[in-house]
């Protein structure tokens, strides 16, 4: 057999892939993930009492806004990355939007409320385990990620794990925001974010190694 007829064996039974392929399947490893971190949410830490009163007040709206627009740029970053010749494009440099909108909410916080104040709006009630909770909320959710890629073809590994964690860090957020009573855009800012970027580091870590093909 020469080459031009190994070529076109090979090529025989090739089947076009649909363009949606990609999205679906980075998306059911998000929704299988993010429903075992709601079952730990309920079952572990518990919803927050007071959730249907939160859910019409702007503070909850404004955490989920800042998780939700970082989840969504940050799998946007991951999709591109799970093929063979892509890149972040701008998603990564989107991201800085809503980081600098909370910051810019954190500053006025800080214009309104008296010195004597700022320490207890930072740390809240909970800055202790809120990281914790959001990078150990990321886990199953990189796992559905990392079931996700079994099919994909990234090349940059190391930075394809980094979002995928940060992608999973940032829907655990979500999620942790059904239990948290947090009410200030600087503890957000803080220990939501420190939670998330633990989750892009331990992703970037383990990307050469488990996303590998």
């Amino acid at each position: 057999m020469n080459e031009e007829d190994l070529i076109e064996a090979l090529a025989r039974d090739l089947r076009p892939v649909s363009r949606h392929t990609l999205g679906r399947r980075l998306v059911g490893g998000i929704v299988l993930g993010g429903v075992a971190t709601a079952l730990v949410v309920g079952g572990w830490l518990g919803f927050r009492p007071d959730l249907a009163l939160a859910m019409h007040g702007p503070t909850f709206w404004m955490k989920w806004a800042y998780t939700i627009s970082l989840a969504f740029c940050a799998t946007a970053a991951t999709a591109r990355l799970a093929r063979p010749d892509g890149g972040v494009g701008g998603w990564l440099w989107i991201m800085a939007l809503p980081v600098l909108g909370l910051a810019a909410i954190g500053i006025h916080e800080l214009m309104t409320t008296p010195r004597a104040g700022w320490l207890a709006m930072w740390l809240g009630a909970s800055w202790q385990v809120c990281s914790r909770n959001v990078f150990m909320l990321s886990l199953p959710i990189f796992g559905g990620l990392l079931w996700s890629f079994r099919r994909l073809a990234p090349t940059r590994l190391g930075l394809a794990g980094a979002t995928a964690g940060l992608s999973a860090g940032a829907w655990g957020a979500t999620l942790y925001c059904l239990h948290c009573p947090e009410s200030s855009a600087l503890f957000v800012l803080t220990w939501y974010t420190l939670g998330m970027g633990l989750a892009a580091i331990v992703g970037a870590l383990l990307g050469p190694r488990l996303l590998r093909w």
